[in-house]
């Protein structure tokens, strides 16, 4: 079984929400139009699938040898990356962290109601999970995973070394925030993004059901961040004291 087959069917069981995995499944990638599938998105800031592959192509070309390629997980990859992999193992990323630091206006916010999508900001120190793609698979399950993560080319597609868990170092594709992109917000401090997660919701579900869920897969693999707990009892204190609606 593939392994994004088995990632997926252990999440749904477990997690706090099944939605999270049944929305953004791999059919639902496969089929989906960007323009319309993720929510109403600006068209300056749509990349077109000629973007998209333009970019995949500069960053094989910038492959650093022959060995095979890992991409490193942080977010919603950990425990639904849907593409398959060979071997996954835990990793730390030195030189980023994890930040909220994206405007969030499609798939779990909209233009409207803009909530925070998580990327990689400069310094600190990363855990997450590494996955070694099939070489024979490899240019189908890249240009799978640039349809999820470029849409609006927010991030920087970056070769990494990350320290494996077993003592290994290897190469691994990251996505990085493009501090220079549009959508990209300097301020992540949890008292400004903490309202923006709890009130957020588009077609892909709740901004902060995403928070949650990472909270939990990274409880559950023991790599937990005392900033993302926070954040998230932060943002649950919130949702308990609004209102409830009919």
């Amino acid at each position: 079984m593939p392994f994004w087959r088995s990632c997926y069917r252990s999440f749904s069981q477990d997690a706090v929400g099944v939605e999270e995995v049944a929305l953004l499944t791999r059919e639902f990638l496969l089929k989906a139009d960007c323009k319309t599938s993720f929510g109403d998105i600006e068209e300056t800031l749509l990349w077109s699938c000629e973007q998209r592959a333009a970019s995949l192509a500069a960053t094989l070309a910038c492959r650093p040898d022959h060995s095979p390629v890992w991409i490193f997980g942080y977010g919603s990859l950990m425990w639904n990356p849907i593409f398959e992999a060979d071997e996954v193992a835990s990793g730390a990323l030195e030189g980023w962290h994890r930040a909220f630091c994206l405007r969030l206006i499609a798939g779990r916010g909209t233009a409207a109601h803009p909530g925070r999508m998580l990327a990689l900001k400069q310094g600190g120190r990363t855990t997450g999970l590494a996955f070694r793609l099939p070489e024979a698979r490899l240019q189908e399950e890249l240009m799978l995973l640039w349809k999820r993560e470029m849409i609006t080319g927010c991030y920087l597609p970056t070769w990494c070394a990350l320290q494996l868990e077993d003592g290994r170092s290897v190469t691994a594709l990251t996505f990085i925030m493009d501090p220079r992109h549009p959508l990209y917000e300097s301020d992540a401090c949890p008292e400004a993004i903490a309202p923006l997660i709890a009130a957020a919701s588009g077609p892909l579900g709740t901004n902060a059901q995403y928070l949650f869920a990472l909270e939990e897969e990274l409880t559950r693999r023991g790599m937990q961040e005392e900033s993302l707990s926070r954040l998230a009892q932060q943002v649950r204190t919130l949702q308990q004291a609004w209102p409830k609606q009919a």
